[in-house]
C-alpha cells in the first residue's frame, strides 16, 4: 500500500491532465474538419462518405492512431482520409474542391466558435482550466485549418489548387498526387517553411480574437 502511495505521490498530476486537455484538444478539431468533408461531399450527392459513417463526431470512426499520436506529440499528424467518389458530383473538380475546403473552414470557424466561448467561461465561472483548454484548442484547430490549405498533397489546398488546372494539367497532377506526401515529410522534418506558416497562424489568430472580442 506504501508503494501505491509512493507511486501516486510521483506522479505529475498538472502534466498528465496537460496531456488529457491536449488529447481532447487534438480529436475535437480532426474529428470536426474530417466530418465536415464527409458532409460537404454528401451535401454535393456523394453517399460515400455517409456510406462509411464519417459524418459523425465519433473519433474511432476518423482516427489514424499513428497520425494521431504524431499530431499530439509533435504537431504534425493525420487522420484516415474521408472517402470520396467524384463521379458522383455534377462538376468533379469543382466538388471535390468544396469537398477538401469544407475541412479547413470547419477548422477556422471551431477555432472563433471556441474564443467566443472563452469569453463566457471566463465571464461566467473565471475558470483558468477551462479557459486555457478552450483557449489552446482554438489555436490548434486555427492552426489544422491554416496548415490545411498549403497547396501540397495529400493536404485540402493542393485538390483547391489543381481544381483551377484546365482538364489535362489536372489528370497529370492527379498521378503524382500520391508522391506528395512524401514531399511533405521532408518539408516539415527540414522545417522548410514553418517559421512562414507560424507568422500567418499567429496573425490570423490575432485577427480572430480581436474579431471576438479581446
Amino acid at each position: 500500500m506504501g508503494y501505491i502511495k509512493d507511486l501516486l505521490d510521483a506522479l505529475d498530476l498538472s502534466s498528465l491532465l496537460s496531456l488529457l486537455m491536449r488529447l481532447g484538444s487534438v480529436l475535437l478539431c480532426l474529428c470536426v474538419h474530417e466530418s465536415c468533408h464527409a458532409l460537404s461531399a454528401y451535401a454535393l450527392g456523394d453517399p460515400t462518405a455517409k456510406r462509411a459513417h464519417r459524418i459523425t463526431l465519433n473519433p474511432l470512426r476518423h482516427i489514424d492512431w499513428l497520425g494521431f499520436a504524431m499530431l499530439a506529440v509533435a504537431g504534425f499528424g493525420w487522420a484516415k482520409p474521408v472517402p470520396v467518389d467524384p463521379s458522383y458530383f455534377k462538376k468533379p473538380k469543382l466538388g471535390m474542391a468544396l469537398t477538401a475546403l469544407a475541412g479547413p473552414v470547419s477548422n477556422l470557424l471551431l477555432g472563433f466558435l471556441l474564443l467566443l466561448a472563452v469569453k463566457v467561461s471566463w465571464n461566467a465561472s473565471g475558470d483558468s482550466t477551462a479557459t486555457a483548454f478552450l483557449l489552446n484548442t482554438a489555436l490548434l484547430s486555427t492552426g489544422l485549418g491554416l496548415f490545411n490549405l498549403v497547396p501540397i498533397p495529400p493536404l485540402d489546398g493542393s485538390k483547391v489548387l489543381f481544381a483551377l488546372l484546365p482538364d489535362k494539367q489536372y489528370r497529370f497532377v492527379l498521378q503524382y498526387e500520391r508522391f506528395g506526401m512524401l514531399l511533405l515529410l521532408v518539408l516539415v522534418v527540414a522545417g522548410v517553411g514553418s517559421s512562414a506558416l507560424r507568422t500567418v497562424i499567429y496573425a490570423v489568430f490575432d485577427g480572430m480574437c480581436r474579431l471576438a472580442g479581446f
